[in-house]
């Protein structure tokens, strides 16, 4: 044994390690709330408070027991970190968007905000959480007793230890302290409480390690090896195929719905979670940690069963195998780790449940029969802090009653299995509110009610042993000494094992309730809004309430309420943007969805609408938003009348489609056409080059005049291939994005003379008059000035050569207009059809004119550079009767620096 006051100085000191890093943490968090505190790692050690004393002493209890069935209890959350990731992940996001405080306040916000169906969810929340902190209390209890029992090695020999009710209830206090201390400091239940979450990490990580610890001694230290560890083990505990069956399976499930369900999994899951990143680490890590948990469950379970006295309590394997070794310090170690296991279970969930509490039921009934304090806001508040506070007391004292009520020489294991039955009525609600728009808030609250009553009367009332409100008699025989009513064989129902009876019927009257109310019943307008909302969290999370639902309220009177419940300071800063108060002006619908928003993240959302409600006067919903709401058979309904209409757009398409088709066929041509051009103007200054190259290498007698000539002609099919190349390859880089030039403020006028100039002599050899009819003033684009010549130039060009005109005139003018500068080449040629104006600026196309010449490369160029420069060019009808080409291009201020291509006028314009 050891000393009573070395193991109470140990407890105290370890208690005072998590004040101080309770303390540590909420002081960390206000200077860094993205910290480390927000970290993947702590979040998902705070989630192995799923790990509570079941786990820590039950589970090698239940292994010795019952083989491998203790598996089941890591198997189920396994199942649904791992292959149900993608409802966990909807499950967090809308808690984490929608400010979500308890899984009391998203079933009842998503079924419209009902306070009822909030109510019952706390009511089962709290019966189901007893059995559980009873569970930790007893645990708690017996450790303590065995450690500091009076006679060494009878710790582990079959002595009846009566349960000493007086360490339970200073333990029970002890827990409601620092429950308080650090878990209701403030009624804002949607901020996290990091110091809370840190002191759950550490103890995580202690009740690992104990474990660990305990189990590495036992196959080294104790059995030697791996393999003797084995040695003598009962084919339940070697064969897991020997324990599957109707009720592995009902465990597999329960323990996945818990680490859902649960209030305290919800609490640490979903209000506690910050970011996405946190629950992918978790996807993985908690898994992980439940393996590393649970890796010498067996080799325990077996060193117990073939080391300890005949009739050894298996819970306490893990404590008694080292203290009747005289291995105190492990022992202790192994203490330690079931006291985290154990306060850390019941410190988050009276925190989690005294806020469902506080929200659903207290602050509810204190504003209908005005209970609630109304000469302050601070008053108000103290209220609160005061009802969560009793709620608190409240629930662990529940759970010790239980503990003094219920038979106390039961297993660990069946006690929490009383738990996660209960809160498994939630998993229907739940589930089907988050995928199933259908459903209604009547399916839910009487799937919820039926479900509930049949765990009580099959499960939990019979789990007292007939102490509390159901006899001994009741429970044997049934009610008036009906078999067909007893609990645990309910309709004749014989031969199953009490909890997958218990199961099988609450569950299957809470489904077919939930489903088939829902499907004869109507969602109301706001539960239809909430469903939408819920369901579709991923492509709402931005829209506001106010888009749907119009009320009407004076700014003073929820300015009044937002006083009470959140205090001046923080009611100044909500109302800051609002205009000046006026006692008879009326609050916007986005300023009223506020309020409730941050009400609701105080007293949870059926709470805050109906604080909000009590000073609406006006509340409807938009009818264009409710047709956007409807079903999908609402929606047949609705189209029904449209369905010729996408009939003939259907016929639509599909002519489009032949048509993209035919151009698809007639780009292929164009490109045929391309290379083979592209091979024709190859091929020709090719064969020119090596014509004459063959000439001087094989006349060496040729004269001095003739051999320049030809080495002339060489260098200029030379030049004229070059110059071809770099055609093809600079329309290439231009349309990967790639520029070769710096982008500066020049006057497009200057390049629009310089390409006249060029140009003159061509339109003198064709006979044509070239004039300019226009000029732009005081003009500065951002571009190159080289390349927008170029540009001009190929247009300038291209009308001269392709006018046939008799009397050939091309005219060039520019003007600003509205902060554009516009340049324009018009020519009285034969024009181009409107069918062809946009294949023109295709890389593979040319006009349809007599004289087509060219690669049709330079107005695919053209284009690109104008583009690169932010601007646009196009391509109309000349008011002299052939073909305009208008290149349009931003300007910037005469004074203006280095900018990017594509701002100004031109790009907005384009923009909206």
């Amino acid at each position: 044994m050891l000393p009573t006051n070395l193991v109470v100085l140990v407890c105290l000191g370890y208690v005072a390690i998590l004040f101080g890093v309770a303390f540590a943490g909420d002081r960390r968090a206000r200077r860094d709330p993205g910290g480390w505190l927000s970290s993947p790692l702590v979040y998902t050690l705070s989630i192995s408070i799923y790990c509570t004393s079941w786990t820590f002493f039950g589970a090698v209890g239940s292994a010795a027991r019952n083989g491998f069935e203790f598996a089941t209890i890591y198997l189920g959350p396994t199942i649904v970190f791992v292959g149900w990731w993608i409802f966990l992940r909807k499950l967090v996001t809308v808690g984490r968007v929608y400010h979500t405080t308890s899984i009391a306040d998203l079933i009842s916000a998503r079924f419209g905000k009902d306070p009822a169906l909030g109510a019952l969810v706390t009511v089962i929340a709290v019966i189901a959480t007893a059995p559980y902190i009873a569970l930790q209390l007893k645990a708690l209890t017996a450790s303590f007793q065995v450690i500091t029992f009076h006679a060494g090695a009878v710790t582990a020999a079959n002595i009846d230890l009566a349960p000493d009710f007086a360490t339970t209830f200073w333990l029970a206090a002890g827990l409601c302290v620092f429950s308080i201390m650090f878990g209701v400091r403030n009624i804002d239940v949607n901020e996290r409480h990091h110091g809370v979450i840190a002191a759950i990490a550490l103890e995580a990580v202690v009740k690992l390690v104990a474990l660990l610890a305990v189990g590495l001694w036992v196959v080294f230290g104790l059995q030697g090896t791996p393999a003797a560890a084995f040695d003598n083990a009962p084919v339940s505990l070697t064969n897991p195929a020997s324990t599957f069956g109707a009720r592995w399976l009902t465990l597999c499930f329960l323990a996945g719905a818990a680490v859902i369900c649960l209030p305290r999994q919800f609490q640490v899951t979903v209000v506690e979670n910050s970011s996405e990143r946190q629950l992918r680490t978790a996807s993985w890590l908690f898994p992980l940690y439940l393996f590393l948990i649970c890796l010498f469950v067996i080799p325990i379970a077996i060193a117990g069963s073939n080391l300890l006295p005949a009739g050894s309590n298996p819970d306490l394997y893990v404590l008694t195998l080292p203290l009747d070794a005289d291995r105190h310090t492990i022992a202790l170690l192994a203490f330690l780790g079931g006291f985290s296991s154990a306060t850390s279970m019941v410190i988050v969930s009276s925190i989690a449940v005294s806020t469902m509490i506080s929200n659903h039921i207290i602050m509810p009934l204190a504003l209908r029969f005005a209970i609630a304090p109304s000469e302050s806001g601070q008053a108000m508040r103290g209220f609160i802090l005061g009802a969560r506070r009793l709620s608190i007391v409240f629930i662990v004292f529940l759970g010790f009653i239980y503990f003094r009520l219920s038979d106390t020489t039961g297993a660990l294991a069946s006690i929490g299995l009383i738990s996660f039955c209960g809160v498994a009525q939630f998993l229907p609600g739940l589930v089907g509110g988050l995928t199933w728009r259908r459903a209604t808030h009547g399916g839910a609250l009487a799937g919820l009610s039926a479900g509930f009553l049949l765990w009580s009367y099959t499960l939990f009332l019979p789990s007292l042993g007939g102490t509390f409100l159901m006899p001994l008699e009741i429970i044997e025989e049934g009610p008036w000494g009906l078999s067909l009513l007893k609990p645990q064989a309910l309709f004749g129902l014989t031969g199953m094992d009490p909890l997958v009876h218990a199961v099988f019927w609450s569950m299957f009257a809470n489904a077919a309730l939930f489903v088939g109310i829902s499907m004869l019943s109507e969602p109301t307008p706001l539960a239809r809004y909430q469903s939408r909302l819920f369901i579709d969290v991923f492509r709402r999370r931005m829209e506001s309430e106010m888009s749907v639902i119009r009320r009407t309220a004076r700014i003073s009177d929820l300015r009044r309420i937002a006083d009470r419940i959140l205090g001046p300071a923080e009611a100044l800063e909500l109302f800051a943007l609002a205009e000046p108060m006026d006692r008879a002006k009326t609050a916007s619908d986005e300023l009223i969805s506020q309020v409730e928003q941050r009400l609701a993240a105080n007293v949870g959302a059926s709470t805050a609408r109906s604080l909000v409600s009590s000073v609406v006067t006006n509340e409807t919903i938009s009818v264009e938003e409710l047709k956007r709401l409807a079903d999908e058979t609402e929606q047949v309904r609705a189209y029904s009348a449209e369905l010729e209409k996408k009939s003939r757009q259907v016929e639509e398409a599909a002519a489009e489609l032949a048509r993209a088709n035919r151009q698809l066929r007639e780009i292929d041509l164009q490109k045929d056409e391309f290379l083979s051009q592209v091979s024709h103007e190859l091929r020709t200054p090719m064969t020119a080059i090596r014509s004459f190259s063959d000439i001087l290498l094989s006349t060496p007698e040729l004269g001095e005049a003739k051999r320049r000539r030809f080495l002339q002609i060489i260098q200029d099919e030379s030049i004229r291939l070059t110059k071809l190349l770099d055609g093809i390859l600079h329309l290439s880089r231009m349309e990967n994005g790639a520029t070769e030039w710096e982008a500066e403020p020049f006057d497009p006028e200057a390049a629009l003379d310089l390409a006249m100039a060029s140009c003159e002599v061509l339109a003198r050899s064709e006979g044509i008059t070239l004039k300019r009819t226009g000029r732009a003033r005081r003009a500065k684009v951002q571009g190159n000035r080289d390349r927008l010549t170029q540009v001009f130039i190929n247009l300038i060009s291209n009308a001269i050569k392709y006018n046939t005109n008799k009397e050939p005139v091309v005219a060039v003018s520019s003007a600003m207009r509205k902060g554009v500068y516009e340049a324009s080449v018009d020519d009285n040629g034969p024009g181009i059809p409107n069918s062809e104006r946009e294949r023109i600026f295709l890389k593979f196309s040319r006009g349809p004119m007599p004289r087509q010449v060219g690669t049709g490369l330079g107005l695919a160029i053209s284009r690109r550079i104008v583009e690169s420069m932010g601007g646009e060019l196009s391509l109309s009808t000349s008011r002299l009767g052939g073909a305009k080409f208008i290149i349009r291009l931003s300007t910037v201020p005469a004074a203006s620096g280095l900018q990017p291509a594509g701002g100004g006028a031109l790009a907005s314009s384009k923009q909206i």
